[in-house]
């Protein structure tokens, strides 16, 4: 393996609201058995090492890159976790990678890949073969389009080369006419996936958009590089502006699942074309509906065609499909009311496994706490609010005031406020504790952490 990757995984994903929220993205998500993000992961060990995968996120997700890595079986090396302060576009998150890269291996080819596509595996074959002109060119890959489309850029190839084409022109997402000419054009689809050498990378950086080589250059820390760099994505900064750029043709399946109708035409679906997630249903009359609900609700839908319902514990969302990209305009709105429903759910998940709120009526909140095999919270304590543990599932271990000892289930212990404690999952098998707060504050930044493996403040 000589290729080494670089997974972009920032994103706030709220297009597929309430299903993807700011603080828990679609790349993250698991409707099925595994998140797109690890089917990116598992496409990059194809061709490189996971000691050659760097992922660029951000501190929120940085937990769910990790424990979802270790899912897969594997340990990303902590150097490979690239974490930006905040969200500068796609050309510095990355120059941030290729620059890491060329510190660690020295001259390299680095493919770079959304954590939130889907895409056929057998593309990578061709990816990879595109390592016979990524020492001279920056190539993309164009993907040879199924209809007319609105929501993507377009690529128009130009003269042959030994792999892949030159490009000629790249064009802005088109009205539904212009997207016709396009395709009428042999015009591809820009799937923002590339692969480069490092050294033709950054001449073109220093070249082309020489305000971000400077800003990674100059600084000293990451933090004051994204101080100084400019918000820029690698179309505007390089590609359009580079006489070296190449673009390979990928004739496979491929979708950046951008909203909840391209969603609904990956998926699976019934004889009536509708495609029913997570859910328990009866359907009479009802043709092409994408359906996402709790597993324990049953959804009945009579004569309604063309339509998408997804219902969380805390939202529920229906429009027709073709409307689908107007849910970004619903996020808007909720943001203006500094509504959380964006950011997180009613499960939020943590480094050692997640937490459901199950009820919060201002002076006491209940929990389900779910904890992974060998995981353990933060050693803490809480000024305003006592808690009561039972053991719903497996064995907890539990320090509470001094004093350590195992709850199994059934089992329960009282925490009052101001007690140092802790709970950790010594055994193999998942545990499961419901949690009640009781007091006068019960909002989780009542926490003082006095010990934390996962490095929290």
């Amino acid at each position: 393996m000589c290729i080494k990757s670089i997974i972009l995984a920032g994103g706030s994903g709220t297009r597929l609201w309430p299903l993807s929220r700011e603080l828990y993205p679609k790349q993250f998500l698991k409707i099925r058995n595994r998140s797109l993000f690890q089917d990116t992961v598992s496409r990059c060990l194809q061709v490189s090492d996971i000691s050659e995968i760097y992922v660029v996120t951000n501190e929120v997700h940085k937990y769910f890159v990790i424990s979802q890595v270790e899912e897969l079986g594997y340990d990303m090396p902590p150097e490979n976790l690239l974490l930006e302060p905040e969200g500068r576009n796609t050309l510095p998150a990355i120059c941030y990678g290729i620059r890491e890269i060329d510190k660690a291996f020295g001259k390299s080819v680095v493919g770079v890949f959304s954590s939130d596509h889907v895409l056929d595996p057998v593309a990578m074959e061709t990816i990879s073969g595109a390592e016979k002109i990524a020492s001279e060119y920056l190539v993309t890959f164009g993907i040879v389009p199924s209809s007319p489309h609105t929501g993507y850029g377009y690529i128009k190839p130009g003269e042959e080369l030994e792999v892949g084409n030159r490009v000629r022109e790249f064009r802005e997402k088109p009205c539904m006419e212009d997207a016709k000419k396009y395709i009428a054009e042999g015009c591809l689809w820009n799937s923002g996936m590339f692969l480069m050498g490092t050294d033709i990378f950054s001449e073109e950086v220093q070249t082309l958009a020489p305000d971000v080589w400077n800003a990674f250059e100059n600084a000293g820390t990451i933090q004051e590089t994204y101080s100084k760099v400019p918000n820029i994505s690698i179309d505007y900064g390089i590609m359009e502006k580079s006489s070296r750029v190449g673009v390979v043709k990928l004739g496979c399946k491929w979708s950046d699942l951008g909203n909840f109708d391209a969603f609904y035409a990956e998926s699976e679906k019934d004889k009536a074309n509708n495609c029913t997630l997570s859910c328990q249903n009866v359907l009479v009359d009802s043709n092409n509906n994408f359906i996402h609900s709790n597993a324990k609700k049953l959804v009945s839908l009579i004569d309604i065609n063309d339509m998408i319902v997804v219902d969380t514990t805390d939202a529920l969302m229906i429009c027709p499909r073709k409307s689908s990209e107007k849910v970004k305009e619903v996020v808007n709105l909720l943001k203006k009311r500094n509504d959380e429903r964006i950011n997180i759910h009613e499960t939020v998940y943590r480094p050692w496994g997640s937490y459901t709120l199950l009820e919060n009526s201002g002076g006491h909140k209940i929990k389900n706490i779910a904890v992974l095999p060998g995981k353990k919270l933060s050693l803490q304590l809480h000024h305003h609010r006592s808690e009561h543990w039972v053991v719903v599932k497996g064995m907890a271990q539990v320090e509470n005031d001094g004093q350590s000892f195992f709850l199994r289930q059934g089992e329960s212990t009282f925490i009052k406020a101001g007690a140092k404690h802790r709970l950790s999952n010594p055994g193999k098998l998942p545990l499961e504790i419901i949690e009640v707060q009781l007091g006068e504050y019960v909002e989780e930044d009542d926490i003082v952490r006095f010990d934390d493996e996962y490095g929290r403040a």
